[in-house]
């Protein structure tokens, strides 16, 4: 029974509508910073006539957002267990396509991080150009703080970066108002140095620009996808931040594209575009550096979208057996520390990779994302068509309109991005999926040898043997063989001396008939000067149906002190548990330093681990 005292405590450390969006919606939020810029940057090669295309094109990134945003909504409605595309296809495609999904989302999640980390770094150099042989170190510098704050959980990761959220909303959104009050810039904007290279406007010069545009819309998954991180009721929080999520990016990403065809701002050298449209709204005073800040920040914090999402979504694969159970392990606050920590490893080895340079890490971003946008509509379609619920039809048909934007959008940004780095993503994407089947063919394997799911054998008394490896004759030893003689039917002492301690061997045994046990010990000698060879021959050699050896070892008070032990007991626990069949326990005894200490050293049990 769960007291309600906890049920408050955990209710705690979960998300509202506004920490969510904030929480998991850094990544799409901080899209508006390079999506429009992505978009002109393909199109300024026809010069203005491809210009005058961006408004259109970023029209329909954003008919494709809210068509996200509306079928995210429902997937948040049908499986508020969380999963997001994962969990649809598996349950509605079959597991090969729930794998795949998973695979994609692993992948654009782990790349987010990189890219967003990059991002956010590139624009300070940027700023401050003193700092740029120093960029893979910020990097991971940066990198190490978002960990260590969403260590401290999902909530208050989000806590901390609503405000940096709010002040870049509310900047970009002042940028919009006043220039579009304005009409032209406040002061002339400096001439585009990126040269013409093609003379019209074609339909892959649009798709090229589509394809670029299309990496503002990553990350309007991952709320989907971390449904249980949210307070009660779930799901009706979780489509709240999803529509406030939807709602405040489409005007963001109109706006700005709104601004950039009024200002007629064009790409320019060491420059962002949205860096220009701020200078010529704003001039160059403080609001101008305020924005510029707000951008940094918020690229850079953009990261903690997917340690939002990924996490969760680990934790659904280790339910169901196709990742390590230590993925679905919580800690106090909630939070899943082994997917945390192993989303920040891989994105620290990208980032060594490619040096921290955006350029070499964009190329395959968003490819993986739409993989997970598709299959999770199609699975939605035939989720409709399965429950036959209330309005199914038009529910069925918004998922079938997101079925066909997302297929197109896959096949576009995989065609158009191939050659600069997606087909490393193509490849990847299925070896993750063949990399799950084989974690949970290995669990499946495990169980029948355990015989999970079925009655064993009634249980019975067995022969057991314990061997208790000793040094020498201490409370340690007494402590071992106490614990020893209610394990088994036999106990055992071994002692393994070297060929130069022959006398102490000698010494030792006619003390220990002197001490009395009642348990015999064997002396066996190691002329390699190895422990654990020896013991192992010695064990192999027992009849009994079980052998436990019991290895002790002590544990000093103090941490300076526990550097001192020679970790014997480890050595020989190792090659024990390698080299025989025996269950090999280690006993831990507890020491104290003062008298008081001591005492409590006594009344402390002591930790046996196997």
């Amino acid at each position: 029974m769960i007291s309600v005292h906890t049920k408050e405590t955990d209710e705690r450390h979960r998300l509202t509508a506004l920490t969510g969006t904030v929480g998991l919606g850094l990544d799409a939020l901080a899209s508006v910073a390079y999506g429009p810029e992505a978009i002109v940057l393909v199109l300024a090669a026809a010069g203005a006539a491809g210009l005058g295309a961006t408004l259109p094109v970023t029209g329909v990134i954003v008919l494709l957002l809210l068509v996200l945003v509306a079928c995210y909504r429902q997937v948040i409605a049908a499986y508020p267990d969380g999963g997001g595309a994962y969990s649809v296809a598996s349950r509605n495609l079959g597991t090969r396509a729930g794998l795949i999904a998973a695979a994609s989302l692993v992948v654009d999640y782990v790349l987010n991080v990189a890219v967003s980390v990059a991002a956010g770094v590139a624009a300070l150099t940027s700023a401050f150009p003193a700092l740029l042989p120093w960029t893979v170190e910020l990097c991971l510098g940066a990198l190490v703080l978002i960990t260590c704050v969403n260590l401290r959980g999902v909530v208050t990761s989000a806590r901390l970066f609503v405000l940096p959220a709010a002040i870049f909303v509310l900047a970009v959104g002042t940028v919009v108002v006043v220039g579009l009050i304005r009409g032209v810039p406040l002061n002339p904007l400096p001439a585009s140095d990126q040269p013409v290279t093609v003379g019209s406007v074609g339909v892959l010069l649009v798709l090229a620009a589509f394809a670029n545009g299309c990496s503002a819309l990553t990350g309007v998954e991952a709320i989907a996808n971390a449904t249980p991180s949210f307070r009660s009721p779930r799901s009706a929080r979780a489509r709240r931040a999803e529509a406030g999520l939807g709602a405040v990016l489409g005007l963001l990403l109109i706006g700005v594209a709104v601004l950039i065809d009024r200002f007629d701002a064009r790409p320019v050298e060491g420059r962002t575009l949205l860096s220009l449209i701020t200078e010529g709204a704003l001039g160059t005073g403080p609001g101008y550096v305020v924005v510029q800040l707000a951008t940094v920040v918020l690229l850079a914090l953009a990261a903690n979208t997917s340690f939002g999402g990924l996490p969760v979504l680990a934790a659904r694969l280790s339910a169901d057996g196709y990742l390590p159970h230590l993925f679905g392990l919580r800690a106090d606050r909630l939070v899943h520390r082994y997917g945390v920590l192993v989303l920040a490893a891989l994105a620290a080895g990208l980032l060594l990779f490619s040096g921290g340079k955006v350029d070499v890490l964009v190329p395959m971003f968003a490819v993986g994302v739409f993989i997970g946008f598709f299959l999770c509509q199609l699975g939605m379609v035939r989720h409709w068509r399965r429950v036959r619920c209330a309005r199914w039809r038009s529910k069925a048909a918004v998922n079938g309109l997101g079925v066909v934007l997302t297929a197109t959008a896959a096949i576009v940004v995989t065609v158009t991005k191939f050659t600069h780095g997606a087909w490393l993503i193509v490849l990847v994407v299925p070896a993750l999926a063949v990399l799950f089947t084989r974690v949970r063919a290995a669990y499946d394997r495990i169980g029948t040898q355990l015989g999970v799911g079925g009655l064993p054998d009634r249980p019975r008394e067995r022969e057991t043997v314990v061997v208790v490896p000793v040094v020498a004759i201490t409370r340690l030893a007494s402590e071992l063989l106490s614990t020893a003689l209610g394990m088994g039917h036999k106990v055992i002492a071994v002692h393994v001396s070297f060929p130069d301690e022959r006398a102490e061997a000698a010494a030792m045994q006619e003390r220990w008939l002197q001490w009395r046990p009642e348990v015999p010990l064997v002396l066996l000698e190691s002329r390699q000067r190895e422990l654990g060879p020896p013991l192992a021959r010695y064990v192999r050699s027992l009849s009994a149906e079980r052998v436990i050896v019991l290895v002790g070892e002590v544990q000093p008070a103090r941490l300076w002190e526990r550097m001192l032990k020679n970790r014997r007991g480890t050595v020989v626990a190792r090659h024990l548990s390698r080299a025989t069949s025996a269950v090999v326990c280690r006993l831990r005894m507890p020491l104290a330093t003062g008298q008081r200490d001591r005492a409590v050293a006594r009344e402390r049990p002591l930790a046996l681990t196997s």
